[in-house]
């Protein structure tokens, strides 16, 4: 971090155009006002040339401006909260009001919650600007602040959720929510649920939970100003896991490392909402598989059974929508459309086998005309499975020709036959595409599509799982 300097008030032009946090000093030295902008020259000319009725309680009495300047917003809004809180400023302190400060609240929970607010009570402490503390309250929650800018503060913990995904629900749904599907969100609610069933998990959870909870440790220091320590403890576990030949891990540390990095030294980081670039997986999905059209449904498979007890199969159907809710980029994402999930009951296999598991629920499917036509098929396997969509689509077809002249029909099998089918052998990330001769390596895939990919998998497989056990609850009570 740059050091502070100090140019007399009549020496404005002098300030740089980067971001930074300004000080206004009296004739004394005494400090009236700390603040902070994304454009030092711009923000603090401003106070002078436009001021507002509270800078007409001050602005007179300036003498000096100090000003330390930063690589992003980011870094000034966590810098001037820091120093607000430190030296309390006269006017900061008068201006103070519920309106006007915001404090991010961190519960004391098995998987903290993360929140903004107002007003904040910490039992036997001094609140952060020396006030006494308040007895009665009976929350034991962490808080750090205060944080003059709102937006700025929401724009930073929605780009540091990228990075550390956390918890932001007051209780746990019954379904895992939007954020969880955007990737930010551990889904402690999906954790929990899957432990009660199933107590060989309850190792697994666990540490989960330890590695939640230092996720969110180093997101309070990086809001605290220890980014550097952070990134350096980092740093020590990335080499440790290298160390260990746990290269997934390290590779996990290391692409933290990197955007924390490029956070910080982005100058326009949150201005990014106000950007007409927009973010579309649908494009991209497109053009990694070599597709003709944009998928806008995408259909997942999966099978599920236990030695051919209670065989079942499950479609899960992902939709393309804009979740521009957040802010101005029109973000377009392959979200769950849970209302179209359906389930199967195998019906015509009767010893274990997933390929002709497959091709029943896959041909049942497509005897539906009613419902909508998917863009997309993916299903859960290898070269089998992907070989077995493929001929399942083609043989519905080919019988639906022979017996219909009907145009509107004709037209409804023209594009059945030409979905296409992807699947994706678990073990060697082997991903296969009617599209291509050669299958694709998910790793070596930009990271969006592999993340999108995976969420399909990991939520149909989750739906099939959930109905077989259902099943095998039932006839367990029976």
């Amino acid at each position: 971090m740059a050091k502070e300097r100090k140019i007399k008030k009549d020496n404005l032009d002098s300030l740089p155009k980067e971001p930074g946090v300004y000080i206004f000093y009296d004739k004394k030295g005494r400090i009236l006002y700390i603040g902070k902008a994304n454009n030092l020259k711009e923000r603090v000319k401003n106070h002078f040339n436009q001021p507002n009725y509270k800078d007409n309680l001050f602005i007179n009495e300036v003498e000096k401006v100090g000003y330390i300047p930063l690589s992003s917003e980011i870094e000034a809004l966590i810098l001037e909260s820091q120093l607000i809180k430190k030296l309390q400023p006269k006017f900061n302190i008068l201006f103070r009001d519920d309106k006007n400060y915001f404090y991010v609240g961190i519960t004391n929970e098995d998987w903290p919650r993360i929140f903004l607010t107002h007003q904040i009570k910490i039992k036997n402490q001094k609140g952060p600007f020396g006030e006494s503390p308040k007895a009665t309250a009976k929350i034991k929650n962490t808080f750090i602040g205060p944080f003059t800018d709102g937006t700025s503060l929401k724009e930073t913990l929605k780009t540091l959720r990228k990075i550390f995904p956390y918890r932001s629900c007051k209780s746990f749904p019954k379904r895992p929510c939007l954020w969880h599907y955007l990737e930010k969100c551990p889904a402690p609610c999906l954790l929990e649920k899957e432990r009660k069933i199933r107590k060989d998990l309850e190792n697994q959870t666990k540490k989960r939970q330890i590695e939640y909870k230092k996720n969110i440790k180093k997101l309070k220091e990086i809001l605290d100003g220890k980014r550097k320590t952070v990134i350096n403890g980092l740093k020590k576990e990335m080499k440790k896991a290298a160390e260990k030949e746990e290269f997934e891990r390290a590779a996990e540390l290391r692409d933290k490392i990197m955007a924390l990095e490029k956070v910080f030294s982005h100058k326009i980081v949150l201005e990014q909402k106000f950007s007409e670039e927009k973010t579309n997986e649908g494009k991209a999905l497109k053009e990694a598989l070599g597709l003709k059209n944009i998928p806008k449904r995408i259909e997942g498979y999966d099978v599920s059974n236990i030695q051919s007890n209670e065989m079942v199969g499950a479609m899960t159907v992902f939709s393309l929508v804009s979740t521009n809710f957040e802010t101005k980029i029109k973000e377009y994402k392959y979200l769950p459309n849970k209302e179209e999930y359906r389930l199967f009951k195998i019906k015509t296999v009767k010893k274990q086998n997933d390929i002709a598991c497959l091709r029943e629920i896959i041909s049942r499917r497509l005897g539906h005309k009613e419902w909508q036509m998917p863009d997309l098929i993916y299903v859960d396997g290898g070269k089998a499975q992907f070989n077995a969509a493929n001929e399942v689509i083609q043989l519905a077809t080919n019988n639906l020709q022979q017996t219909t002249n009907d145009k509107q029909l004709a037209t409804q099998n023209k594009r059945q036959a030409t979905i296409p089918v992807i699947s994706l052998a678990k073990r060697k990330n082997i991903l296969y595409t009617n599209t291509f001769n050669k299958p694709l390596s998910l790793d070596k895939l930009d990271k969006v599509i592999k993340m999108t990919i995976l969420r399909l998998k990991d939520e149909t497989h989750r739906f099939a799982i959930n109905y077989h056990r259902k099943l095998r609850r039932k006839k367990f009570l029976k």
